[in-house]
């Protein structure tokens, strides 16, 4: 089965699952519902990463997480896919420092 990759086409068809089970009358637009399942997901993502669970597990559970961002934007009413961009424009112009061995781009803010 072919499907598009462009964000409009992902947006409609999350749009269509919400409507197909009437969420917006049913409590699944629900903010505190939703942050808790992205919560769920992440432990399920968490899983599949310290149990060494197949690539394939892994990428079903990453899916679910970005099926309930973009979910999470039209309960919410936002458009994610302006706010994406607006975020990246700021961290591409953050700088990056290691941390404990690992690279970090943050707004540093140095405690003097």
């Amino acid at each position: 089965m072919e499907h598009s990759d462009s964000y409009q086409a992902m947006l409609d068809a999350v749009q269509a699952f919400h409507d197909k089970h009437d969420f917006r009358n049913t409590g699944g637009e629900d903010m505190n519902y939703r942050v808790a399942l992205m919560a769920e997901e992440l432990g399920e993502i968490s899983a599949c990463v310290t149990k060494g669970k197949s690539l394939d597990s892994l990428s079903e559970e990453v899916a679910d997480l970005f099926i309930l961002l973009i979910g999470t934007a039209i309960a919410a009413d936002f458009d994610l896919k302006e706010a994406f961009w607006k975020k990246m424009e700021k961290l591409m112009q953050r700088e990056s420092r290691m941390v404990n061995g690992r690279i970090r781009v943050s707004e540093f803010r140095d405690m003097s």
